[in-house]
């Protein structure tokens, strides 16, 4: 629990906005502009009177008189969740910029939340800092599975937190393969903290809130819906620097959240799949659409994110070949020459295209290096360098 959490008084812009959580149905664009017009404390004042404009009064009238902020406050409090509002200090304002510039441009139903319920020992600011979403089909393949799994451990192990949604099948194997790596996860749910949804992980997001969060949109006691999880996907795409759809079918929550993060200008990325799965149908739409980057590996995501990931990306370990310094002509005339009859310069330069003064210059450099070798019929490739013809 945050040091002064619980000595909010009602005035307070906590509990303003968890008052106008309560109140309006996310994202709720009209009421988030009302909010920045006239802050927090004074906008829930006016939604309680109905004194706001006719948009606001749309989003609003049908739960307005629900005046329970305090409640909502103190059972967070007995669950060990908090509601971070923008006033705190660990608010992740530049990730969530996106959202107000795409409303901004036109983009509906991804306007900026008023305020996130929290359970966990991470901070919000810190999570997001370094962050990859990766999502997919809940009925996952095991290739799909194996991969999310793969994915969420290379990235928390490279210092990365890996959000994702907390449902079965890639969801799940992304944040567990994170929890083994090590590193930090982030579930974000359409529904309450409190909602015990899915079932089955439950025990999951226990662990997911022991080293990082489980952030919630939703008051205490709000069921799961269809559409509550389709609006939710717009904070895992702002609140990260691109999205890894693993498995994803022709229509999907996870190319939704593609779509999302691609509409908000954030890196998508796809994982190719066996071409007659149909949970790899909507990865592969999305690559040959152009709406999504191929990636497969931990390697390719750090890669493609860009600027955050320069300093995490591995080392790549290539076998270097004894041939690697050659240039064109040199390269040309080591590929003609033979192991183990040798060839005249006047036969190399036949066969590779390369002049024959300038295989009289190259033949004997290649020996220094170790590459050739003079023989009773001419010039050989190198026994000890050479590979099988």
């Amino acid at each position: 629990m945050r040091p002064g959490y619980d000595a909010d008084r009602p005035d307070s812009p906590r509990c303003a906005r968890a008052y106008l959580l309560r109140v309006a149905e996310p994202p709720a664009p009209a009421l988030a502009a009302f909010v920045a017009e006239h802050g927090p404390v004074a906008a829930a004042e006016r939604v309680r009177e109905q004194r706001v404009p006719e948009a606001v009064a749309r989003e609003t009238s049908a739960r307005r008189e629900l005046v329970l902020a305090a409640e909502d406050l103190a059972a967070a409090a007995r669950a060990g969740a908090r509601l971070i509002i923008p006033e705190d200090e660990e608010w992740p304002a530049w990730p969530l910029l996106c959202l107000e510039v795409a409303t901004g441009r036109g983009v509906r139903d991804v306007a900026t939340p008023l305020a996130l319920w929290a359970r966990g020992n991470a901070t919000l600011d810190r999570v997001t800092d370094r962050a990859v979403a990766v999502v997919g089909a809940r009925a996952a393949t095991g290739y799909g599975e194996h991969t999310s799994a793969e994915f969420g451990y290379g990235l928390a192990e490279r210092g990365m937190t890996v959000f994702s949604g907390a449902a079965y099948g890639v969801d799940g194997a992304a944040h567990r393969g994170a929890l083994a790596g090590g590193g930090a996860t982030v579930a974000v749910l359409g529904c309450a903290l409190d909602a015990g949804y899915p079932a089955g992980h439950i025990g999951l997001c226990n662990r997911i809130a022991e080293h990082g969060l489980v952030l919630s949109e939703y008051p205490p006691g709000t069921p799961p819906a269809r559409h509550r999880f389709l609006v939710r996907n717009r904070l895992i795409a702002a609140l990260t620097a691109g999205s890894v759809v693993v498995e994803a079918g022709a229509r999907s929550g996870a190319r939704n959240t593609a779509a999302t993060a691609g509409a908000l200008g954030k890196v998508v990325m796809a994982v190719p799949g066996p071409v007659g799965s149909a949970t790899s149908v909507g990865c592969h739409q999305l690559i040959r659409g152009g709406e999504a980057t191929l990636v497969a590996s931990v390697a390719d995501v750090l890669d493609t994110v860009g600027s955050i990931g320069t300093d995490l990306r591995p080392e790549v370990d290539h076998p270097r070949r004894s041939t690697d310094g050659l240039g064109p002509q040199a390269l040309r005339v080591h590929e003609t020459l033979g192991t183990r009859k040798g060839k005249s310069p006047e036969r190399i330069a036949t066969e590779s295209g390369v002049p024959v003064a300038r295989v009289r210059a190259i033949l004997p450099a290649l020996e220094l290096d170790g590459l050739s070798a003079r023989c009773e019929s001419g010039w050989r490739r190198a026994r000890e360098a050479g590979r099988a013809p």
